[in-house]
């Protein structure tokens, strides 16, 4: 009885270890303020945007539950898109000034009702912590 009782709790622990968060549009929608930016992967120490330049730029990522997506800094658009959430990750497809259209992903490190980390996975990744406002 007690060997099935610890397989039969390992099991259910198991179970619970592989379920991911589900993340979804109404979770991430509305302003999120930077706090902290930031390339994990560059050499000691990481790069960074400045306390002082997160405060005069004053950046943000707001993301509407119907999927579009704007980033902003310093108050002006930074980029602009839609997105979509897959695989409990953000799927970003940018408007490009010419036109043109180019897809990657948002990583969801962390979230949160109050906070969100996110990073991207191009050549020179960020890291981004920010705020709901």
């Amino acid at each position: 009885m007690n060997k099935a009782f610890i397989i039969l709790a390992l099991v259910v622990s198991l179970g619970f270890l592989s379920c991911k968060h589900q993340v979804d549009a109404k979770m991430l929608a509305g302003k999120w303020n930077y706090v902290k930016v930031e390339n994990p992967y560059s050499p000691n120490p990481p790069d960074t945007v400045s306390a002082e330049e997160l405060k005069e730029k004053a950046p943000y990522i707001r993301l509407s539950e119907n999927g579009i997506l704007m980033m902003m800094w310093g108050g002006k658009v930074l980029s602009h898109g839609t997105y979509k959430v897959v695989d409990g990750n953000i799927s970003y497809t940018e408007q490009m000034a010419d036109g043109k259209t180019r897809t990657f992903p948002f990583w969801i490190k962390e979230l949160t009702d109050k906070q969100i980390v996110f990073e991207t996975k191009e050549d020179d990744a960020i890291r981004v912590t920010a705020k709901k406002e």
